[in-house]
């Protein structure tokens, strides 16, 4: 199986992370070139189901659960599942003096037919998240800033 995490320091207060970074409409910003589209299917109490599409054209279902008193949230890979068997996300929110530090879990394991194994997709993983969460800091900040 594969795990990966990463974090950053992001100078803003808790709410304004927090709200920002799950706003999933705004994913295909926040996670630069990763996603063409980031739609909510559906939102029941602290769950969203969403729909992603990659610059491949290639959609997913996922839904994730926000805990925003705990400083969490939880997600997983719905439908397809392929390439993976399963994989689980967890987003952490510490607040430190110098800001909100946002860690990205993921804890997967590919699918035996998939193109790469478990190991190979915890670089491409670790390379992404570090880019991505980049992202997620500069607009968050300045957005606060404003």
């Amino acid at each position: 199986m594969g795990n990966t995490c990463n974090s950053i320091i992001i100078n803003a207060p808790y709410d304004k992370v927090f709200a920002i970074s799950n706003d999933i409409e705004r994913w295909t910003e926040l996670f630069g070139k990763e996603y063409k589209k980031a739609e909510i299917v559906k939102r029941e109490d602290n769950k969203i189901t969403f729909r992603l599409t990659d610059e491949d054209d290639k959609s997913w279902q996922s839904w994730k659960l926000l805990f925003k008193d705990q400083h969490f949230t939880y997600a997983e890979r719905e439908d397809p599942k392929f390439p993976f068997k399963y994989m689980k996300l967890v987003w952490l929110y510490t607040e430190k003096p110098e800001g909100v530090e946002m860690s990205w879990i993921q804890h997967f394991e590919m699918d035996e037919k998939a193109k790469f194994n478990d190991q190979k997709v915890e670089g491409f993983i670790n390379e992404g998240s570090k880019t991505n969460l980049k992202i997620f800091k500069d607009i968050i900040e300045k957005e606060y800033r404003k």
